[in-house]
């Protein structure tokens, strides 16, 4: 390594491409919706329990926090679903050259906007 090489380690200053954005975005929303599965889970067993236990969850769902981490996890699923399906298509061969994946990424990212806002219009 050259000693004179410089080194630019300040993150905010490096422009990252779309790929790499959306990449490093399907990675937080598969941690976000492994994370939010634990609510879910809960979601589903208080709902399932009991009469009470599902008065619990529906006040929960009701709740703008609940709402919010509902938004939230199907946010994540949508998003992370979306990129898989565009990581499949890539797999066949689709979209593998450097303009190919970027308007593929840009595709995937518009599909992704328009379920989350969805998805929260459906829930709010």
């Amino acid at each position: 390594m050259k000693a004179d090489r410089p080194v630019n380690l300040e993150l905010t200053t490096i422009s990252f491409p779309i790929t790499a954005i959306t990449s490093i975005l399907h990675r937080i929303s598969g941690i976000a919706f492994f994370v939010g599965a634990a609510f879910a889970v809960w979601f589903l067993q208080a709902s399932l329990s009991s009469a009470e236990g599902f008065a619990t969850a529906t006040a929960a769902a009701d709740h703008w926090l609940g709402k919010l981490i509902i938004w939230g996890l199907l946010a994540a699923l949508a998003y992370h679903l979306v990129m898989g399906i565009k990581h499949l298509i890539m797999d066949t061969g689709i979209g593998e050259t450097i303009e190919g994946g970027r308007r593929m990424s840009q595709v995937a990212l518009a599909i992704s906007i328009l379920l989350i806002v969805l998805a929260g219009v459906w829930v709010w």
